[in-house]
């Protein structure tokens, strides 16, 4: 889909974001703006980056060309953390827990997850598929270029793989570069109850190994929680999958401060998701290491949760990316301008960090950050073009959508004016 010559020039501001690693710390607000810039991209690649009194010569006549006066451009967002492959919805729990009915109390009386299980089940590929596609729409208006999604709605061999095949489909049909998570330790099925060593070994044995023959998942997650699945049971079935090439990630510190971002450092794991009762040594592990800390604001807004210590992981040195967490329960959005309106009031991030964990961020949380998540010469041209001038208005025009162009591998694959989707 990689299209041929792209030429944008005369942005306001052009943002790079340059780097093939995550930014960890004060490196955060380095987000390279080049005001009056230009870029050019051949066959889905960079090619070029600079100030547009720059620009090579050459024949316009040649090239797609986008003149981005007045416009903010920068990499397209990664959205590294989402649960976009399900079936049903869970409208009455939102107000369930509105009106004070704890989360794990609803997943104790089987809601929750488990509600979710029993629709996604008995959902065919092609309707799991045709939902997952709009959803994907969806997030590509909003400048969404990359998306980690995950499995988990299954709890059960055939399921769980039917949810990354569907993921494995649209990365071949549609636009939008999907990561596929596999997630079979998302809770524990009615038919193991009780018995949670029993389903993590069956996960482990039977599960995991048809997931690796496929070659269908590039991670594993676990949720790491109280009630759930323990550290020594997420230990246990990370290391598994490690050791068949999957590679790992945390549902870690959520609900109770059980030592999920420790375990996430121990590990080496490529991010550790939530994190809104991290400790302060699970903040210092990550930011010891190089595993993203991948913050879920809209998930504690939705839930009236405490928000998560964004600053204190920054000021530690840690690597932030920003997600929404799109699921049918604890946070049914995919909303970036949320994200980052919440980043900036409520997490007490500046601008040019909340950008940071959205692209390169958000890239590196995903094992991505080698070619996309910046505007630099071999990263694939995935690049929003914004209605405004600046990267501040993605937080000051709180809560709207501003994106005006989305291209991915050099091809404009959304566009406000026309809504090509």
């Amino acid at each position: 889909m990689a299209g041929k010559k792209l030429l944008i020039k005369h942005a306001a501001e052009l943002v790079t974001c340059a780097g093939t690693s995550p930014k960890q710390g004060a490196a955060m607000g380095d987000i390279g703006i080049i005001p009056d810039g230009a870029l050019l991209a051949e066959d889905g690649k960079i090619i070029w980056v600079g100030p547009t009194a720059e620009l090579p010569a050459l024949d316009e006549s040649q090239w797609e060309v986008i003149d981005a006066a007045g416009q903010c451009v920068m990499p397209g967002f990664v959205d590294s953390h989402t649960h976009m492959v399900f079936g049903g919805y869970r409208a009455e729990e939102f107000f369930w827990r509105l009106g004070g009915t704890p989360y794990l109390e609803i997943l104790e009386r089987g809601g929750g997850i488990l509600n979710t299980v029993q629709a996604t089940r008995a959902a065919s590929l092609e309707e799991l598929k045709e939902l997952a596609g709009r959803r994907l729409a969806g997030m590509m208006a909003m400048g969404v270029t990359t998306v980690e999604g995950k499995s988990g709605y299954g709890l059960d061999k055939e399921t769980e793989l039917r949810q990354l095949a569907v993921m494995s489909e649209l990365n071949r049909e549609q636009p939008v570069e999907i990561v596929p998570t596999f997630m079979g330790a998302h809770a524990v099925p009615p038919e193991y109850k009780g018995r949670t060593d029993e389903y993590v070994e069956y996960i482990i044995k039977e599960v995991l190994p048809a997931v690796a023959e496929q070659g269908i998942a590039e991670f594993c997650d676990v949720f790491c929680e109280q009630g759930v699945f323990s550290l020594s049971e997420s230990r246990r079935l990370l290391e598994a999958a490690k050791s068949l090439g999957l590679k790992t990630k945390l549902h870690a510190d959520e609900i109770v401060p059980l030592g999920g971002a420790e375990l996430a450092a121990e590990l080496d794991a490529c991010s550790a998701d939530h994190l809104l009762q991290a400790s302060d040594a699970g903040i210092a592990a990550l930011g010891s290491k190089h595993t993203v800390a991948t913050l879920l604001p809209m998930t504690a807004f939705c839930l009236r949760e405490p928000y998560a210590r964004a600053r204190a992981m920054i000021d530690s040195g840690a690597a932030v990316a920003l997600a929404t967490d799109y699921n049918p329960g604890s946070c049914f959005s995919h909303s970036i301008p949320l994200v980052a309106a919440l980043a900036a009031i409520q997490l007490g991030m500046k601008p040019a960090e909340i950008v940071t964990a959205l692209t390169i961020n958000g890239a590196a949380a995903v094992n991505r950050a080698d070619r996309v998540g910046s505007l630099e010469i071999g990263k694939q041209a995935d690049i929003v073009i914004l209605e405004y001038p600046s990267h501040l208005f993605l937080v000051y025009h709180a809560g709207m959508n501003i994106v005006d162009k989305v291209i991915k591998q050099g091809q404009l694959i959304w566009s406000k004016a026309i809504n090509i989707s």
